[in-house]
């Protein structure tokens, strides 16, 4: 199931974007479009977060305070957030630090729905 091109649109339609990933919790990626000069190394990144997401998901239903759907973090060089897609799999959008953060999110929040039923 490539999802390049979807993933592609998102990187080049928001300003600062550096890379986008569909990930599982577990770690594992579906696919992924990465800039070759993004001067981080986005794949480890994601990887390092999804274990993030996953704690806080599981803090969230412990809580009872209802699904997770978005995740935010933001360091000095960059800012990834990461958007559900359905129980096992996330968007991981990587942005430069000064990247259109609201932007970001709404291209993920439109895109995630599209890529849930094609995952179907």
């Amino acid at each position: 199931m490539p999802f390049r091109d979807t993933l592609k649109g998102i990187v080049e339609s928001v300003e600062g974007g550096l890379g986008v990933i569909i990930m599982g919790y577990d770690g594992i990626a579906i696919d992924e479009y990465f800039l070759d000069n993004a001067g981080l190394d986005l794949n480890l990144m994601t990887v390092e977060y999804s274990s993030l997401l996953k704690d806080v998901r599981h803090t969230a239903d412990i809580l009872k305070a209802g699904g997770l759907e978005e995740m935010a973090v933001n360091t000095a060089r960059s800012r990834v957030i990461m958007r559900t897609i359905n129980d096992d799999l996330f968007l991981a959008l990587i942005l430069s630090h000064d990247g259109n953060y609201g932007k970001g999110r709404y291209l993920l929040r439109r895109d995630a729905y599209g890529l849930n039923d094609r995952l179907s």
